[in-house]
């Protein structure tokens, strides 16, 4: 049975007898093993600059962020009872506290406030376990749904935008040819290529780009050539790497409220995943087991070394734009993170792809995402000559891409968070039609 929701056909007991007419490899199909692994290095390669950037910027080892976001992904994917095709790993909101941590209490204080992340999201979905997740319908209809979704992919824009220009913070204009030649690759191949090789899109996209960076003399490869071929990650374990000195309660108040920020996020990723699978994942496997998932995975990363995990949007993005939502090619791709975690010269050749690479790639998939915003609002033809939808949907647009965030302290609620809570707020309080409507 099916019903109308948000847009889009939703199967509320998200049977696996149902198939998504729109999919290329739908959610439970098993692609065969020749492009499965294609498929799963296609979104290995898409999240792994963000997921390496983390662990760079606070001083942890990319290798043990691979692990950690492989191992969390698997961890996510058995608590949601592999219904929820969602990739886990680094989280950006954290980086700041972390940074401070590192300086002054070490890795364990930034493992405690891990931790500390992933119990916060365990509560939270032990909550709405007991009161269940009705309430999300009336929270989130289509005119806060959509301009959500738009933010989730505009709000990253400026950030492709720099990998696509910006050489060491000074405009590059062969850096600029790079990601826009990457761009109309990647395109090109959705377009005019069919079967398979349309499916991997992305990644030929990616590996032209590479190859053309190299001819442009814009990839060093030294750190290829000095990394051994194996080698084991500095895995942080408590009480085996490090003794705790005590409990970093600054950690964790700094920490745990930022939880709730990447709630926000992880709301509108599935939003999406809704949307793009034709499920409704917040009712089956529900919203509990999706947080609980996520919470577990920042647990695994502080107990072996890692930042705090989220679910990325770079991956919805593959998806989005190859239609291939099979659970199989997330776990494929989750199990070669946690492998070139330990396979040292692998790693270091993927760190080598270029920030005008990955920006050209993104351009599409952040693009996308948005797109599927927009078709939400198309889908549900929602009217914005009522000064109802208007108000929404232009207060959620302006907030989120424009990321006024909320800043109190340390705590930091980012532009996606106040923009989701206050679309949210406005569309409970406003009446359907404004006095003058009436």
């Amino acid at each position: 049975m099916q019903s109308k929701n948000r847009g889009i056909f939703i199967l509320d007991t998200n049977d696996k007898k149902y198939r998504n007419p729109d999919a290329v490899i739908d959610l439970y199909e098993r692609p065969p093993l020749g492009s499965w692994w294609l498929l799963s290095l296609q979104h290995l390669f898409s999240m792994f600059g963000a997921t390496v950037l983390v662990p760079l910027l606070i001083g942890l080892d990319p290798g043990i962020a691979l692990f950690s976001s492989g191992i969390g992904t698997i961890l996510h994917i058995l608590i949601t009872k592999g219904r929820i095709p969602a990739y886990m790993s680094s989280s950006f909101s954290f980086i700041v506290p972390s940074i401070a941590l590192m300086k002054t209490a070490g890795y364990a204080g930034v493992a405690q406030g891990t931790i500390a992340v992933g119990i916060v999201y365990l509560v939270v979905a032990l909550l709405i376990a007991f009161i269940g997740a009705d309430w999300i319908d009336k929270a989130l209809p289509p005119i806060v749904v959509g301009p959500i979704i738009i933010v989730i992919g505009l709000s990253v824009a400026g950030s492709a935008a720099d990998n696509a220009m910006m050489n060491n913070g000074h405009y590059d204009l062969k850096y600029f040819i790079i990601a826009m030649i990457t761009l109309f690759l990647t395109v090109l191949f959705n377009m005019y290529f069919k079967g398979f090789w349309s499916n991997i899109a992305i990644l030929l996209g990616i590996v032209c780009g590479y190859l053309i960076s190299v001819s442009f003399g814009i990839v060093d490869f030294s750190k290829v050539i000095s990394t051994p071929w194996f080698q084991l990650p500095n895995f942080e374990f408590p009480f085996i790497s490090y003794t705790p000195k005590k409990i970093y309660w600054d950690a964790i108040l700094s920490f745990a409220p930022i939880a709730f920020v990447t709630m926000a996020e992880h709301l509108g990723h599935i939003m999406v995943l809704d949307e793009l699978t034709h499920r409704n994942f917040f009712k089956n496997p529900g919203l509990h087991r999706t947080l609980a998932g996520d919470g577990t995975a920042s647990i695994f990363a502080g107990l072996v070394g890692g930042p705090p995990i989220t679910s990325y949007g770079e991956n919805i993005g593959v998806m989005a734009v190859n239609k291939i939502f099979s659970v199989y090619v997330i776990v494929g791709a989750a199990v070669f993170a946690a492998l070139f975690g330990f396979v040292g010269k692998l790693s270091a050749l993927i760190q080598t792809i270029p920030g005008p690479v990955i920006g050209g790639i993104s351009f599409v998939l952040f693009g996308v995402i948005a797109s599927s915003g927009l078709r939400i609002l198309v889908d549900n033809k929602v009217d914005f000559n009522q000064k109802h939808n208007l108000m929404i949907a232009s207060a959620i647009l302006v907030i989120g891409i424009g990321n006024a965030y909320l800043k109190i302290g340390t705590f930091q609620f980012t532009g996606i968070g106040v923009a989701t809570i206050v679309g949210i707020v406005l569309n409970l309080l406003l009446p359907k039609r404004a006095l003058s409507e009436q």
